[in-house]
């Protein structure tokens, strides 16, 4: 952890209200920034992150209709939505797109952290942040940066209930 100042280099809100498709790509490589309340910043690079688009991808959350845990995804992009699985494991993912068309980007990993919920101990988030506004956030937020992303596409991981077409989708971006 480093001490950092928040730059003029903040994405705002509607970087985010675009269709996930058209947001994925944009958002490798940015850095992702997160306060401590002790003062400190972490600021990395965005190395891997994996799609979910809508109601009709039957591995996003919201395949089964709006529900209490996922009613976040139906708000306008800019908003973090945040679960827990297996009982232990925090996820952080980006709302994208327009208010009641549910999409989110789930960030997989950081500079030197590979795994979802490694990245969000790391980060510690937890449900507090579920709703949080990336372009206001005092705690966390995603900045520009001048370096050319170069990434490669792969399937999702851990989505084989989704069967083989939703789960043989190209949808996770990993910076070369």
């Amino acid at each position: 952890m480093r001490n950092l100042s928040i730059t003029g280099n903040r994405i705002n809100s509607a970087f985010f209200q675009e269709d996930v498709l058209d947001v994925a790509p944009k958002l490798i490589g940015k850095y992702l920034c997160r306060a401590f309340d002790d003062g400190s910043i972490i600021k990395k690079r965005i190395t891997e992150i994996e799609i979910y688009r809508g109601e009709e991808d039957l591995a996003c959350h919201a395949s089964k209709g709006k529900t209490a845990r996922n009613e976040i995804m139906y708000k306008n992009g800019g908003v973090l939505y945040i679960y827990l699985i297996y009982g232990m494991h925090w996820m952080l993912n980006f709302v994208t797109g327009d208010a009641n068309n549910p999409q989110a980007i789930l960030l997989r990993g950081i500079d030197g952290i590979v795994g979802p919920g490694r990245t969000a101990k790391k980060l510690k988030i937890d449900k507090s942040f579920n709703g949080e506004d990336l372009g206001k956030s005092k705690r966390i937020w995603i900045e520009k940066n001048d370096l050319k992303a170069e990434y490669t596409t792969d399937v999702r991981i851990g989505i084989d209930y989704a069967g083989d077409y939703w789960k043989n989708k190209a949808w996770r971006l990993v910076l070369k």
